[in-house]
């Protein structure tokens, strides 16, 4: 469908995330929210939430998860294509979506959960272009070197940072992490502002964020 404003195309592309998995949904938004041409107007723990959110606010995109209750990402996507919006299914699976299906199921962008930052923003942008994308597992390398070139590598951090990072990501205070690894308070917050740094993030939910895109943590659906 067309946009009937002609000036639309240089308005920000409004966004609706819908996961049923909190940490996802957290940083996507804040993923989004960091580009000035995005902006995340609304979001959903489930698919109904979502069709309905996207009937009220008639976004641009909407980024659902594959797996959700209620509504799972599939049957919310052809709800919501109806309404004009365009539709990116983040999936946890490995095996590729032929074009086929992408046709029958009306998206617009398939694409792995373990997708880098900058290639979400990237695809988002195209999206709402009118593009039609699709990602695979052995495609996942090559969009992050070509997206994403400067993204630390795990070398980067030790094996006791990759402990703590770990247990920050799954949503835990200093207190509970210092309790599950028989440290310090004072030991844990050394090692999340060395994590901080090292991963050249903004604070703990963006270095939780890094967690997943670099696959530290096992989606919660899978």
């Amino acid at each position: 469908m067309e946009d009937a404003n002609p000036h639309k195309a240089n308005t920000p592309t409004r966004i609706v995330i819908a996961d049923d998995f909190e940490l996802m949904r957290i940083g996507l938004c804040t993923v989004l929210k960091a580009e000035p041409d995005l902006c995340v107007v609304g979001v959903a723990s489930d698919g109904q939430e979502a069709v309905a959110l996207c009937a009220r606010l008639r976004p641009d995109v909407a980024i659902l998860d594959e797996r959700m209750p209620i509504l799972n990402g599939i049957e919310a996507a052809q709800r919501i294509k109806q309404m004009g919006t365009r539709v990116i299914v983040l999936s946890p699976q490995g095996d590729r979506l032929d074009q086929t299906r992408m046709a029958r199921y009306g998206l617009d962008g398939w694409l792995l959960k373990n997708i880098t930052r900058a290639a979400l923003v990237e695809a988002v942008r195209q999206v709402r272009q009118g593009q039609t994308l699709i990602s695979a597992p052995d495609e996942a390398s090559r969009l992050k070197q070509i997206y994403d070139p400067a993204s630390p590598a795990l070398e980067t951090l030790t094996p006791r940072e990759l402990d703590v990072l770990r247990l920050l990501a799954q949503g835990k205070t200093n207190a509970e992490i210092a309790s599950d690894l028989a440290l310090s308070r004072g030991t844990v917050k050394a090692y999340v502002e060395q994590i901080i740094a090292k991963l050249h993030v903004s604070g703990r939910t963006h270095a939780a964020v890094r967690a997943v895109e670099m696959g530290l943590l096992r989606m919660a659906d899978e």
